[in-house]
């Protein structure tokens, strides 16, 4: 018998040590692959709209960082520990009791995102801003009306900072809804729609915490096309760089600058200076009718004619020193 040919006795021992599971059945060569898929856990957001949240909140960690370092005049220092998506009922069921929840609309366009403040930071940094050394309390408890309102001033702050890093995705306008410390409260969306998480670590002192964003994805539906790093970095830049003209254009426009004219000038001798009295007349080396030197901050920058403006003295910029005879008022 050819030697590709098996015997009945070896196909009895291949099938039986099959179903014995000596042997592992073989996969059919060509047939289709199946992903798993849990439809109580859809995947919406992709790996790569995922990563354009990483980068972003990575630069407003090191913001936030450096604006309550200056702050709280202590070393304060924020990471991004991870960006995920769960359900909400998952991010909900993950915080302790009591935290602070701060509900805010992140704009008119959009809907609502939630930020979670642990409990160890809250009270490390009232301790701070009341005076005290940052400690945080072993027992958390509710918070008082007064430290309720602390926080409010610094958690509008931290969405004014979330505003300026999302500039080259959407134009945020972050109000505050609400506040509350008990996060069972909070049933804003359904417990399973999916929400991106951002879970950065906050260290003060000696004192680590947590932080999260919570951006539900009905609300981020509509800037998900845009939610690309190469889209955040391209609008981003221009963003940051408009932003920075702007602001310097206005600071500029707000400076006061000397300014003053030259009616002429002449030489005397010290002892002549030193007997002057009122009433003394002192020639010029100026015509009549010759435009004057004005100055600002000590720079001869343009021609001018003096007169006046009812009873007050005036000066009529005619001119620049360069000798562009372009006439200004």
């Amino acid at each position: 018998m050819s030697k590709d040919v098996l015997s009945q006795k070896e196909i009895d021992s291949l099938i039986s040590a099959v179903s014995t599971g000596e042997i592992e059945e073989e996969a059919e060569e060509g047939g289709e692959e199946f992903q798993l898929y849990d439809f109580r856990r859809p995947t919406k957001f992709s790996k790569e709209q995922l990563r354009t949240l990483q980068i972003i909140h990575e630069n407003y960690a090191r913001i936030m960082g450096n604006y309550l370092t200056a702050y709280l005049r202590v070393p304060v220092q924020l990471e991004v520990e991870s960006v995920s998506q769960v359900t909400y009922e998952e991010f909900i069921n993950s915080l302790p009791v009591p935290t602070l929840m701060t509900i805010f609309n992140m704009s008119n366009d959009l809907g609502v995102a939630m930020a979670e403040t642990n409990p160890s930071f809250v009270f490390a940094f009232i301790d701070l801003v009341f005076g005290g050394d940052g400690k945080t309390m072993p027992d958390p408890r509710e918070l008082t009306e007064i430290e309720m309102s602390v926080m409010r001033q610094i958690n509008e702050k931290m969405l004014d900072n979330l505003s300026y890093v999302w500039k080259g995705i959407a134009d945020l306008d972050p109000q505050i809804e609400s506040m509350d410390t008990n996060p069972q409260f909070n049933q804003v969306i359904a417990t399973s729609e999916t929400v991106a998480l951002v879970t950065m670590t906050a260290q003060i002192q000696d004192t680590k915490a947590m932080i999260n964003l919570c951006f539900p994805y009905i609300t981020l539906d509509r800037v998900l096309s845009s939610l690309t790093a190469q889209q955040w970095f391209n609008q981003y830049q221009q963003a940051t760089y408009k932003l920075k003209k702007d602001e310097l254009k206005k600071f500029l426009q707000d400076s006061r600058v000397e300014t003053k004219a030259l009616l002429g000038s002449t030489v005397i001798t010290l002892e002549d200076f030193l007997h002057l009295q009122e009433g003394d007349v002192l020639q010029l080396d100026r015509k009549e009718g010759e435009p004057l030197e004005v100055y600002v901050q000590n720079l001869p920058l343009f021609k001018g004619q003096p007169g006046l403006i009812g009873k007050k003295l005036a000066l009529k910029i005619t001119a620049w020193m360069g000798g562009r005879e372009e006439e200004k008022e």
